[in-house]
């Protein structure tokens, strides 16, 4: 593990799951935590909703952009979370792999992408912790 963990958070279409969980551990993370996302089929924009309901924690992702994963941050990263992608996500001897299954929220309307969202934060909280990171204070 490096001084200063990296973390890369993997799903499909990159607009959704894995942006709302990159946008937790650089709010929760600070500074302490490297954070990217990426997809493997990336869409053009994030899921407007997962957007509003991180508004509703307080988190801003309006400005999030959906991007293809590069073999180099996987590679370089202390942890991979994948989330539904499968047998898409890289694989590469000597990173740290977690597999979350969480519902995709793509399509789906406001009062259900909030239970997601916060499960999300629940896992997220826990990774940094276990990490040695912590939420930020």
């Amino acid at each position: 593990m490096t001084a200063m963990p990296s973390i890369v958070f993997l799903c499909v279409h990159n607009a959704g799951r894995s942006q709302m969980a990159a946008a937790f551990a650089r709010e929760l993370g600070g500074d302490r935590v490297e954070v990217f996302s990426g997809g493997s089929d990336p869409s053009v924009v994030v899921n407007p909703y997962a957007v509003a309901a991180m508004l509703e924690v307080g988190i801003d992702m309006s400005e999030a952009t959906p991007a293809k994963w590069t073999d180099d941050i996987i590679r370089d990263a202390d942890v991979v979370v994948t989330m539904g992608c499968g047998d898409e996500c890289p694989y590469f001897p000597g990173v740290i792999y977690r597999d979350w299954e969480l519902d995709d929220p793509s399509g789906l309307p406001l009062d259900k992408i909030r239970p997601i969202r916060d499960e999300i934060e629940q896992r997220v909280t826990a990774l940094l912790e276990e990490l040695g990171v912590g939420p930020a204070s």
